[in-house]
């Protein structure tokens, strides 16, 4: 590396007769800096006779190496005489390094006013006065360096020095203005903390750590800062001992409180934990950056919270976790819920005895999968960001339970937990937690949501939801009641399912918590009540039911008597209540069960059976036979030439050949030879005839650097039908033109139907059409953009077109084509799509809007700011 030189500049240094300012004029001067060497001459606390000779020694030091130097002996609050004498003596200025300083160490109930003036006369007065008098020179010659001397008693504070805490960080805040205002006329302006040994560090700091810290080692990053190659502007840096780092002020996200809304201390003490959370942090950098925080929680308010809610947070994400059971599992939750008190009646039978005929799950252990895994979560210590309460904090409130499929009777489920919203019921507060649970094949088969209350977790000013209006029960008589006494060892038997709280088997732990013995599982009571309205209003059977969703309204003990009294509303709509006989205690209110009109039909698992294919030709294709192949192909299919409009023409090597596929003109064809051409494909034969075979896709190849591409690239993806050809139509056209058989007259693609609707000759651009180009030359160019989604295969519905996103295999793979067994499902519209690959919007925004819809793995919605940049804001 070069050696940093100064030659013909000019610098001027202040307090450089001793410690640090004579080390950074000794080593500006050998590399070829004229300096101004300043100093006082009085001692380190201000007091004491100005002498010459320190500036003099310096100045004597520099010459006798073969430098240049002059002495300045004016206090740093005369600067004007300063940058005079550097202007007489060398007719410029380049640098200025405001070093000078002393001390008045004393704690501020006893500092004086003299104290206080002194200090704020040299560290910050002398630094405006010596840079005001250069700056005017800087800026006319359009170039200058300016050095801030700031110190660890500035940035952090220090016990007896709040005189020279005060002034020292006042010099960085004169450097940060200077170093704006400057910029455009190249001056730079930064400042340093030094750690070195010096007449003032002297009086702070043991001698064996002064005798390590060498002023030489600040001097040389001094240097750099001072160089016209350093582009560093407005920055600060501590520096000492080997050591350099930059600082840089750093925040917290903050406890924002919606503006429109009056604000309270109340308020800001329920967000404080929140305010002070530096787990997430941004760094401003201008004095408009503390705005842009502002104006964004003025358009864009967030939803509230407090220390133990943060609605923000907690709908940002989701936890995913698998629940296993099988037969044994469903029978014992059964007899934990009171089934088969009759062992004779078959119509219980079904839900206890996995051998015989018809056996199902109870329809309430929809709930069982979703409940026991959020238990697990927590005890494993695994919870939605956001939601900070225990489950000390916890009552079960609330439960929803929704049944899409019959639950197959054994396998392995998927619950994805998110959060859907929270009341603030101050002082307590409701938090409600979705869970969609889906089966072995991705399905939905199931959803819940869990309603908490959460103890002393309200207060932040937010909506109280709904009333208790919901659902009530009718004044009037019951259509129908069903009385049932819970065992004694009702939760013994009940827990063995997955509900492992101790507030529900242990005596001395229930007690605690101020009840006179273990309480009955409000789940319990939920399958309890459940098996009475199917029992009364769906004949028992299970596949009837649609969902549920109670109020637990008080404690039930093992042993009480259960009383459900119902009202049919609706064929499908029946209200219920449930009381404790006991105690005439309402234990289940504000409760409504839904049931099916006609019983669910089990999912079918097994995949349909392919057709058997034809059987390919044995003896390998030339050229030749493909272009006859898709010649004819075209002339069975002529629809496709209205739907693509393109002409290409094909460069194939090993063998040579070349050909034309028209898709535009007249009929369409496919000739040997060249043509001008809307996009020219070139490509191994052997590539080819992959893609003929339905063994590789047109974008599958172009990602594998195997197809290359040149022209309207938009067209390229309208030949993706080639690779769709059912492989019994492709084979049995192969074997027609090598004289194996005849061709068909109309087999089909299996796309041609639904692709039949564009019957004109005009290709009417879209936006998704240019953003799924552009994202597959992304995925190509920048393979590591798209790590988030590694493995995914995501499926996209945009209005009436269908896209595919295959990231499963070892190249990518983009097709304007449906995915049947996609991961997730993204159904937008092409101007909400634009409106993200413009960066006009996020997938946040777009999913809460409802113009984003996603069914599947909701983690694979986060992450589509992939598409951000793929158009510019004029597209």
């Amino acid at each position: 590396m070069k050696e940093l030189r100064f030659d013909g500049q000019v610098a001027v240094i202040t307090g450089a007769g001793n410690g640090l300012g004579r080390s950074h004029a000794l080593l500006l001067a050998s590399r070829g800096a004229k300096v101004v060497v300043n100093d006082l001459g009085g001692d380190i606390h201000g007091d004491g006779k100005r002498s010459s000779a320190a500036a003099d020694a310096v100045v004597e030091e520099i010459r006798a190496a073969g430098g240049e130097a002059v002495a300045n002996y004016d206090s740093v609050e005369e600067g004007e005489k300063i940058i005079d004498t550097a202007l007489a003596a060398f007719g410029r200025v380049d640098i200025v390094i405001n070093n000078a300083g002393i001390l008045r160490d004393t704690s501020f109930g006893s500092m004086s006013g003299t104290d206080w003036e002194l200090i704020l006369g040299v560290h910050l007065n002398g630094c405006y006065r010596v840079t005001k008098a250069a700056w005017p020179v800087m800026k006319e010659q359009g170039y200058g360096r300016v050095i801030m001397t700031t110190s660890a008693a500035g940035l952090y504070g220090n016990f007896g020095q709040a005189n020279y805490s005060a002034a020292k960080l006042g010099a960085l805040g004169l450097a940060n203005t200077l170093s704006i205002e400057g910029a455009k006329n190249n001056i730079h302006v930064n400042t340093i903390a030094p750690i070195a040994g010096s007449r003032l560090t002297a009086t702070v700091l043991p001698q064996n750590v002064l005798d390590a810290l060498e002023p030489e080692g600040v001097s040389a990053a001094v240097a750099w800062l001072c160089h016209a190659d350093c582009e560093d502007n407005g920055e600060v840096f501590e520096v000492g001992a080997g050591y350099v780092g930059k600082l840089r002020w750093q925040r917290t996200t903050g406890g924002m409180l919606d503006p429109h809304r009056k604000i309270t201390p109340e308020r800001i003490v329920a967000r404080w934990q929140k305010v002070g959370d530096f787990s997430e942090v941004d760094y401003p950098e201008l004095a408009t950056d503390v705005f842009g925080l502002v104006l964004n929680n003025a358009d864009n308010p967030p939803l509230g919270g407090n220390e133990f809610i943060d609605i923000d947070a907690a709908l940002q994400d989701e936890i995913v976790s698998e629940y296993d059971y099988d037969e044994r599992d469903l029978a014992l939750y059964a007899l934990g819920i009171g089934a088969a008190s009759d062992p004779a009646d078959p119509k219980d039978l079904k839900y206890v005895y996995e051998l015989g005929d018809g056996f199902m799950a109870q329809p309430s252990y929809a709930a069982m999968p979703a409940l026991t895994s959020y238990l697990n979560n927590a005890r494993d210590g695994r919870g939605l960001a956001g939601l900070n309460y225990g489950l000390d904090r916890l009552l079960h409130g609330e439960q929803y339970t929704e049944l899409l499929a019959p639950l197959p009777t054994s396998g392995t489920v998927k619950n994805v937990f998110t959060f859907k919203e929270a009341f603030d019921k101050d002082p307590h507060a409701i938090a409600i937690i979705k869970v969609e649970t889906f089966d072995e094949h991705d399905r939905l088969i199931a959803y819940n949501e869990i309603s908490s209350f959460v103890r002393g977790g309200g207060g932040w000013g937010g909506e109280r939801g709904p009333g208790d209006e919901v659902n009530r029960a009718p004044e009037r008589e019951p259509d129908a009641v069903v009385t049932e006494q819970t065992a004694i060892n009702q939760t013994l038997l009940y827990r063995l399912s997955g509900d492992w709280n101790p507030l529900h088997a242990d005596p001395t732990f229930a007690k605690a918590f101020g009840f006179d013995q273990p309480i009955l599982h409000g789940m319990c009571t939920f399958g309890y009540v459940t098996r009475h309205v199917i029992a009364q209003f769906a004949d028992n059977d299970g596949r009837l039911f649609k969902s549920i969703k109670v109020r637990f309204a008080n404690s039930v003990y093992p042993g009480d008597t259960l009383e459900t009294r119902m009202w049919q509303e609706s064929p499908t709509r029946i209200l219920f209540e449930t009381r404790v006989v006991e105690r005439d205690e309402v234990c289940i209110s504000n409760a409504v069960i839904e049931l099916y009109d006609e019983p669910l039909a089990q999912l079918v698992t097994e995949e349909a059976a392919a057709p058997e294919a034809a059987t390919a030709p044995t003896e390998t294709p030339k050229p030749e036979h493909v272009v006859a192949l898709l010649d004819g192909y075209i002339a069975d299919h002529p629809e496709r030439v209205d739907q693509v409009g393109h002409v290409y023409q094909w460069h194939i090597s090993e063998p040579d050949t070349q050909f034309v596929l028209d898709l535009k003109n007249g009929k369409g064809g496919c000739t040997s030879g060249t043509a001008e051409a809307d996009c020219t494909f070139t490509l191994a034969f052997s590539e080819l005839l992959a893609m003929i075979n339905g063994e590789a896709s047109p974008q599958k190849l172009y990602f594998g650097g195997k197809l290359d591409v040149a022209g309207n690239i938009m067209a390229a993806q309208k030949v993706e039908f080639l690779a769709d050809i059912a492989q019994d139509e492709v084979h049995a056209r192969l074997a027609a033109v090598m004289g194996k058989a005849e061709a068909p007259v109309d087999a089909g693609d299996g796309h041609a139907e639904a692709e039949a609707e564009n019957t004109t000759n005009e290709v009417v651009p879209r936006s998704d059409e240019l953003i799924f180009t552009r994202l597959a030359e992304r995925l190509r160019e920048e393979p590591a953009s798209a790590a988030a989604l590694a493995g995914a295969r995501l499926a996209f519905q945009i209005d009436e077109q269908h896209w595919s996103v295959d990231l499963s295999g070892a190249e990518p793979a983009i097709r304007g084509l449906p995915l049947a067994d996609a991961d997730t499902v993204l159904t937008i519209k092409d101007e909400h799509l634009a409106a993200l690959a413009r960066g006009e919007s996020t997938p946040r925004a777009l999913f809460q809007q409802g113009h984003l819809r996603v069914k599947g793995d909701m983690a694979h919605a986060r992450h589509l700011t992939l598409f951000n940049g793929l158009l510019d804001a004029a597209a």
